[in-house]
């Protein structure tokens, strides 16, 4: 670009003056040539004419190297509020964040950029962010502490049902740690893990710590959004601190949701990345550098079919226990507690938990909700609560229908036919499907 090419835009926007692509043209070009007070004329001249986000986005540039960092954002904060997905502006509005110190909202907007797109890298904003956001060791433990320890008030005698799983879980989990004698005789060692797998919200999450209460101990819960951060090397870190918390803290269960993403298999990892998480997971496991004496590790997933066969070595997750819906008998005890202090009539618990087969735990809060809303409209009129019947509830069943069934449909398809070693048996059991 010259200033010929500069002279023959201007001319024809003499003849042409609202035309608002051709100005736009002009003030990229002169932002290009670092001519800023002209490139901040024409994209003001712009903006009175058209609320052109690009015209926004380049007077905001403008700002930014004539180091207004203040107006820069000012601009940029409008743009994001309103809507957009353009890597550019939050890398922009994250320099100009930087440059005002405001350190804690420049990391967040350079998330917000990595969302995008996660392969996006930027090294001024890496290497800055990076160094600011490094705080002392003695912190993140207390953070740690405060964020995932917590010594759980349930047990065995609140969760209804699930005796096989409850059965499974006393012998690899509890025996060991109420008679550690017998197994140190045997040369065993106490700890290990344990995989649940089922549909979801069918109480992974609340077996495991009825598992903790069971024998007095810590309980840590993490999932995957816990682990991952968007610097590199810094989710591998995270994961480690979390088995280090465990560790200092025996008896300990720590529960690992979504492992299914976590642990996905190595093969299917594109990004290296993924895979040294993967790898840092399995020495975790394997505790080689720590011992895991102690550390009772249960991993929960919906799709055990996508996790890395290394997981389930011995020693690692060695065994693996079908959760399933609740039972007829479960589920009226669910029933019993979701409607605890709420408006209810005479409601026959058993008729509706017949009615709820294949429901999930989350499913029956789902219909006492539709329930329940379906008589917050009939109390409007007069302001008095109306009490939950029977009918009301089994009303709620046909509106809302058990979101286990497509996880049983996928399930079906690895049970009967990815099933050579028998692990999906479970499956087939609970679907009455003969092999």
């Amino acid at each position: 670009m010259n200033d010929n090419t500069i002279d023959s835009l201007r001319e024809a926007l003499k003849h042409s003056p609202d035309n608002t692509p051709l100005r736009l043209l002009l003030a990229d070009t002169l932002l290009t040539l670092n001519r800023l007070e002209e490139a901040e004329t024409e994209y003001s001249t712009l903006l009175k004419i058209s609320n052109d986000n690009k015209a926004k986005v380049g007077l905001a540039t403008v700002f930014y190297k004539k180091r207004s960092y203040s107006a820069c954002n000012v601009i940029l904060e409008e743009v994001i509020e309103k809507g957009t997905n353009e890597i550019n502006v939050y890398t922009l509005y994250a320099k100009g964040l930087l440059k005002e110190n405001s350190i804690a909202k420049a990391i967040e907007t350079y998330k917000k950029a990595l969302a995008i797109d996660p392969k996006y890298f930027d090294e001024e904003l890496d290497s800055q962010l990076r160094q600011r956001e490094i705080v002392e060791v003695g912190e993140i433990e207390e953070e740690l502490d405060n964020r995932f320890l917590q010594k759980p008030n349930i047990n065995f005698s609140d969760v209804g049902g699930m005796e096989i799983v409850k059965k499974e879980i006393e012998l690899k989990i509890i025996k060991p740690l109420l008679h550690p004698e017998l197994y140190k005789a045997y040369g065993k060692k106490i700890g290990g893990g344990i995989l649940l797998y089922g549909p979801p919200g069918c109480g992974k999450t609340f077996i495991a710590k009825a598992t903790a209460g069971q024998v007095n101990a810590r309980f840590i819960s993490v999932s995957l959004n816990d682990i991952l951060d968007m610097w590199i090397g810094n989710s591998e870190k995270n994961l480690h601190e979390i088995f280090e918390l465990a560790r200092n803290n025996t008896p300990c269960v720590l529960f690992i949701d979504e492992i299914d993403a976590l642990g996905a298999s190595r093969s299917d990892m594109k990004q290296s990345s993924g895979r040294h998480l993967i790898n840092q997971f399995l020495q975790e496991l394997d505790g080689i550098e720590s011992t895991n004496e102690g550390v009772l590790i249960i991993g929960a997933t919906n799709t055990p079919w996508n996790l890395d066969s290394a997981f389930r070595r011995p020693g690692r997750f060695d065994r693996i226990v079908f959760v399933p819906p609740p039972d007829t008998t479960t589920r009226e005890s669910i029933l019993k507690l979701k409607l605890n202090n709420k408006p209810t009539g005479t409601i026959d618990l058993q008729t509706v938990a017949k009615k709820a087969e294949n429901y999930s735990g989350a499913d029956i809060d789902a219909i006492i909700d539709i329930a329940i809303e379906q008589k917050l409209e009939s109390s409007f009129s007069d302001g008095i609560p109306k009490p939950l019947e029977t009918n009301d509830l089994l009303n709620a069943l046909k509106k809302h229908k058990p979101s286990t069934q497509e996880w049983f449909s996928t399930a079906k398809n690895f049970a009967m036919f990815a099933n050579d070693s028998g692990l999906y048996d479970d499956i087939l059991t609970y679907m009455k499907i003969k092999k």
